[in-house]
């Protein structure tokens, strides 16, 4: 289970220099001059806010050079837990079919 008050941190890597009105299309992420482009970082939300801006990119003619996610969101330690007993269910499973001939 993802914590809900974590979430992902995003580089996106766009090609020039952008100006104040090309940053406000972005209000959620925070640009930055490197090098001739333009890096916007920041936190969305999930995938779907990803895919927005990156749409908003495309719309707006822009060149993505590059997208990192730089921090992933953490997880509880309650949701490891789960994870480690829901992966050790099925190699109980297949260990008892392999004894007992069921395997399929």
């Amino acid at each position: 289970m993802v914590n809900p008050a974590a979430r992902p941190v995003y580089e996106i890597r766009i090609r020039g220099v952008l100006g104040g009105t090309f940053l406000g299309a972005f209000p959620a992420l925070r640009g930055v001059a490197q090098g001739g482009d333009t890096v916007l970082t920041g936190e969305l939300a999930d995938q779907a806010a990803l895919h927005g801006v990156l749409s908003q990119i495309e719309s707006l003619g822009l060149e993505l050079i590059a997208l990192h996610q730089v921090s992933p969101p953490t997880r509880s330690p309650r949701a490891a837990d789960e994870r480690h007993e829901a992966s050790a269910q099925p190699a109980t499973e297949i260990a008892a079919g392999r004894r007992t001939g069921h395997l399929r």
